[in-house]
């Protein structure tokens, strides 16, 4: 482990970071004070839908902890705080078109541990209507999709408008499998079934994206 800046920084970035994420976050730092004394700050603020979400602002790199990871990326300093270092381990950030234009994105294989439930979560009898009616679109709609790259959903259960579902071939352990979910497998459920509010993934495989970014921590 080697010193940089006050903080700990490994030979190989605790977080990747692509030359359009650089150019991005090297724009938006131009229009803060003494923009050359900044570093940018990420660490996990909590938990939402099965990832992780983040907090990201602008700081002197001076000001980093003993336990923080630094690392230099050219002419940009970025500092993971250290109760988020095993949180984003390997995990990239880039920029996406985030519909009102483009944003930080994070691609991270770390995802949150699952809840005790959903861990441990038994086959439940999935002959009501309302669970037939998501099997119904699993099997005519969504595995049919992802077949084309070996991956299945199955329901596992379905509670107070939840539906529980696993992941299997090449869906478990993908790195974009909570993309998957959230934008493809979660939207179709809930549009072809009113009753279900809610579609939650509780394979056993780490996935997930959070964009955020703050110029400045509030």
């Amino acid at each position: 482990m080697a010193i940089d800046d006050g903080g700990v920084s490994d030979v190989r970035p605790v977080l990747q970071i692509t030359d359009a994420a650089r150019t991005f976050v090297l724009e938006a730092r131009a229009g803060e004070a003494g923009a050359e004394r900044l570093a940018l700050y990420l660490e996990v603020s909590g938990e939402a839908d099965g990832a992780y979400t983040y907090d990201m602002w602008f700081e002197a790199a001076a000001d980093a902890g003993a336990g923080d990871a630094v690392h230099h990326h050219d002419e940009l300093a970025v500092v993971v705080t250290a109760p988020s270092i095993a949180k984003v381990s390997g995990a990239t950030l880039d920029v996406a078109d985030q519909g009102g234009g483009p944003g930080l994105v994070i691609v991270n294989p770390n995802s949150p541990p699952a809840a005790p439930l959903a861990a441990a979560r038994r086959e439940t009898d999935l002959s009501s209507p309302l669970a037939q009616a998501v099997v119904a679109v699993l099997e005519d709609v969504v595995n049919p999709q992802i077949a084309a790259h070996g991956g299945r959903a199955d329901l596992v259960a379905v509670e107070e408008g939840v539906a529980y579902l696993r992941l299997g071939g090449g869906c478990q352990g993908c790195g974009l499998a909570q993309v998957t979910l959230s934008q493809g497998i979660s939207v179709a459920i809930k549009d072809a079934v009113p009753g279900i509010t809610d579609v939650v993934d509780v394979t056993a495989h780490d996935a997930g994206t959070n964009p955020y970014f703050e110029s400045a921590k509030k």
